[in-house]
């Protein structure tokens, strides 16, 4: 399984921007962004299942951040509006990880990860 994510890059405070992550094949039913701040553990801020469109958002990029998935791009968006400095991290896509395996000491531990891409929000 291979994940490729895109669209991250340097934005002011209060910008937007859409990261996209591409597969080859939307084999799984749950997708998911996860993202790790310098010096910070990874956290899983949003997931959705395809089956029935449920979504989940960590509480921080809650109202801001919204998931979806493009079946026949075989892509996974993640929308980021109202982007502040503390949304500085590096971002991946995860396939086949649900929220509670995020709770995990090392989440790495499930699903298959994208290699990520760098969101910089400037004040």
């Amino acid at each position: 399984v291979q994940l490729a994510e895109s669209g991250g890059g340097l934005v002011q405070a209060g910008g937007s921007l859409r990261l996209s992550c591409t597969t080859s094949a939307l084999t799984f039913d749950d997708y998911a962004w996860f993202r790790q701040a310098p010096g910070k553990e990874l956290e899983g801020i949003s997931f959705i299942t395809r089956s029935d469109h449920q979504t989940y958002y960590l509480r921080p990029v809650k109202g801001r951040f919204t998931i979806s998935v493009d079946d026949a791009k075989n892509t996974i968006y993640l929308q980021m509006n109202s982007l502040k400095p503390e949304d500085t991290a590096m971002y991946y896509c995860v396939a086949n990880i649900n929220p509670v395996q995020a709770l995990d000491a090392d989440p790495r531990n499930f699903g298959y990860w994208g290699r990520g891409t760098q969101v910089t929000v400037s004040s």
